[in-house]
């Protein structure tokens, strides 16, 4: 990209644009904002380092944070791409990207405690990326780690939940260690965390689906289908209702209502007079 575009550009708007991308999981997007940033602040960084080598004042720019958190994003955001994605060892290279971020010179106090937040991040999102890539065998250790770190549990949840979905794990008595945590997610009201309870719920359905705990996995699927709802994710709506008809026949007629109720406001909000479901 072009120096003279890359000045023009502001960090923190680039990082709300991740976020918005992440949201809508358009993944594509994500990786190509992620590479936006990364040539944003690399270009500010090497300006630094030679304005102080040339004995020059440090040219300004505001930033919320300092800058080595975006260096740490970027390539986070990108691995968190690939690991959607499937592609776990190009996921694995962008951890290892943010695991030390300590080479950046300046980086002062606040800057080297943002260094150690993205070094636990990358321990926990390496566990994720070999949990997903087949290392089931670390699955148990995973869970000691969560259990120290509780504001991880729901993250890790979902991990644990889409390793048992593709290597046919049991993962019940996981799902009771963590049993008090667990209750405590419907209380969860920022968007990254009702992201992150949707997902579980999807899962959690998915695995019951396929273990025969079909009522359980209705429950489950309107739950996630509120919260897709909830965060306007059409993708996510229409992959709820979608497993709900696959699981119709197991449904309640209070459930069944319960679910008509949500697509007659969801035609409500598209002008939609009336039809028959």
């Amino acid at each position: 990209m072009r120096i003279s575009i890359l000045k023009s550009l502001k960090p923190d708007i680039i990082v709300e644009m991740l976020k918005m991308a992440v949201a809508f999981e358009n993944w594509k997007k994500v990786m190509e904002t992620a590479d936006i940033l990364y040539q944003c602040v690399q270009r500010i960084y090497e300006e630094r380092q030679y304005h102080k080598a040339m004995n020059l004042p440090i040219p300004y720019v505001q930033l919320e944070r300092p800058l080595v958190y975006y260096f740490g994003l970027s390539h986070q955001m990108c691995g968190m791409a690939y690991q959607h994605q499937g592609a776990y060892e190009q996921a694995r290279e962008c951890i290892y990207k943010y695991a030390e971020l300590g080479w950046m010179e300046d980086l002062e106090e606040e800057g080297m405690l943002v260094v150690e937040e993205f070094r636990f991040l990358a321990k926990n999102n390496l566990y994720a990326v070999d949990i997903l890539s087949g290392n089931i065998e670390l699955v148990e250790e995973y869970v000691a780690f969560l259990q120290d770190h509780p504001e991880e549990i729901l993250p890790g949840l979902n991990t644990i939940l889409q390793a048992a979905l593709m290597y046919h794990l049991d993962v019940g008595d996981t799902l009771h260690t963590l049993a008090e945590q667990i209750d405590e997610f419907e209380s969860y009201e920022d968007v990254e965390n009702v992201s992150y309870y949707y997902s579980y719920c999807y899962h959690l359905a998915m695995y019951y689906r396929k273990y025969d705990r079909l009522q359980d996995a209705v429950g489950l699927t309107l739950q996630a289908m509120q919260l897709a709802d909830q965060s306007g994710n059409d993708g996510q709506f229409k992959r709820c209702t979608a497993l709900f008809e696959s699981l119709r026949e197991f449904a309640t007629a209070e459930q069944i209502g319960e679910y008509r109720e949500m697509l007659m406001q969801c035609l409500d909000e598209y002008g939609t007079d009336s039809i028959s479901l």
